[in-house]
């Protein structure tokens, strides 16, 4: 198969709903492992784009379609879909190569009668392109940006009602926008340590830059993989959003402190906080499935963490042996995920309405049983990657009012340019308007 029938595929299977797209795209480029670079990029780049774009591109081929896009085959509505997003969006590839590479797969998945409805529908697609008309920026805003930026009209909803019209536009140009991984660098490792190693990655093409919120967090930018970097092996670094870091700064962890981390896989806050520790204490990570404790353990082993323990535990369940025993308590807890759309496409078209408010009732089972672990005095870190005041500052203030905490200042561990924010004991972050994923933390003290 050459590379766009890989991403037909792709793009049939998750019309299905059952997969998660960066699983399944991660699996598929496994699968093709031989594969040159090159072509892994352009399947990665063309299966998640007409899936991040969807609605945009709907919305053009329902003005050139005969058939509204609802009512096509599905093997030929992803093949139009990832056609057109080649067309729009893919300077480098001709019009005339996506077209005629759209003739040829219909015929070779058995729709050969439908060959001419395809060159045609695409090739005025890409003779008129400099002349699509989007819904009026003016008299129909929301609809404007809803298919311009590919985003359902309640979340361009949602998005203004929280945060106001500009950081909504803000917000969603940032989804858009290809992310950079981020990492954090080991603190065990001295300044010169750190640059010798950045060093080693420049020299191999890697692109580097110290992020402008923490000194040891930096994001890295053509690589050949994460596990390919120097260092990875002998965990000389970790894979982690800012934001998450973020979470570890402000709980002011100290020499000797328990620290629990009840929500803990991958495992980055976990171990984090094991190096804010500098071999003192003890952290505990826990998560629900044994597959997801796995995750830690691999990520603990190759990081040489000792003073870390890992558990199979559900955070809705009570364990006695924790009640009490936490200097810090780390509630990363499950939500609805709209922080990291920019990252995970699909998430925009899972979610719904009814989905952000049944997610509530899991996120206080959770806390209603952990806030015991916390000792008198002891720190609870709430936090969540979305953006809803309802999964966010909503239920921080009932935390407060509901098991004795109150909300502590985080200005002191933060960088200058959040201290403001951060002041009130919790902090929203959004992408587009500050330098991570969307986030929330907030640092909430037990009487």
């Amino acid at each position: 198969m050459n590379s766009r029938e890989i991403v037909l595929d792709i793009l049939l299977e998750l019309s299905k709903g059952n997969e998660y797209s960066n699983i399944l795209i991660a699996s598929v480029l496994e699968k093709y492992d031989y594969l040159n670079g090159r072509e892994k990029a352009f399947i990665k780049r063309l299966s998640e784009g007409t899936l991040e774009r969807r609605i945009q591109i709907d919305y053009v081929l329902n003005q050139y379609s005969t058939v509204p896009v609802a009512k096509m085959k599905p093997l030929i509505r992803e093949l139009l879909r990832m056609s057109v997003y080649q067309i729009l969006f893919m300077e480098h590839v001709p019009d005339g190569a996506a077209c005629n590479e759209a003739v040829k797969l219909a015929k070779k998945r058995r729709f050969g009668s439908l060959q001419g409805y395809v060159n045609g529908v695409l090739r005025s697609v890409a003779r008129t392109k400099a002349q699509i008309q989007y819904p009026d920026r003016r008299s129909a805003r929301r609809e404007y940006l809803s298919v311009y930026y590919s985003m359902p009209v309640w979340l361009v909803d949602h998005y203004t009602a929280a945060y106001g019209e500009e950081a909504c536009e803000k917000i969603l140009q940032a989804y858009l926008q290809r992310q950079p991984v981020s990492i954090r660098l080991d603190e065990r490792m001295s300044c010169q340590e750190q640059e010798e190693l950045l060093a080693l990655w420049k020299q191999k093409g890697v692109e580097t830059a110290r992020h402008s919120y923490l000194p040891y967090a930096v994001t890295v930018q053509k690589t050949d993989g994460i596990r390919s970097l120097d260092g990875y092996g002998t965990g000389k670094f970790a894979v982690q959003d800012v934001s998450s870091m973020l979470v570890v700064e402000a709980a002011g962890i100290r020499p000797g402190d328990t620290v629990i981390d009840v929500c803990a896989a991958p495992g980055g806050k976990a171990l984090h906080a094991a190096e804010k520790l500098r071999g003192t204490g003890q952290v505990i990570a826990c998560d629900v499935t044994e597959y997801k404790t796995a995750r830690i353990e691999e990520n603990r082993e190759r990081l040489g963490v000792a003073n870390l323990s890992v558990r199979v535990q559900d955070a809705r369940v009570p364990d006695e042996t924790l009640m009490g025993k936490a200097d810090v308590l780390i509630a990363d807890v499950p939500c609805s995920g709209l922080g990291v759309i920019g990252r995970k496409q699909d998430i925009k078209y899972r979610v719904t309405e009814d989905s952000l408010r049944e997610i509530l009732e899991l996120q206080r089972s959770i806390i209603r049983n952990v806030v015991s672990y916390v000792k008198p005095g002891g720190v609870m870190m709430y936090s969540t990657c979305t953006m809803n005041p309802a999964e966010n500052e909503e239920m921080a203030d009932w935390i407060c009012r509901e098991f004795g905490c109150e909300m502590e200042s985080m200005a002191g561990s933060m960088p200058d340019r959040l201290k403001k924010e951060a002041d009130k004991g919790w902090l929203q972050l959004l992408p587009g308007v500050h330098e991570t994923d969307g986030f929330f933390l907030a640092k909430l003290r037990k009487r």
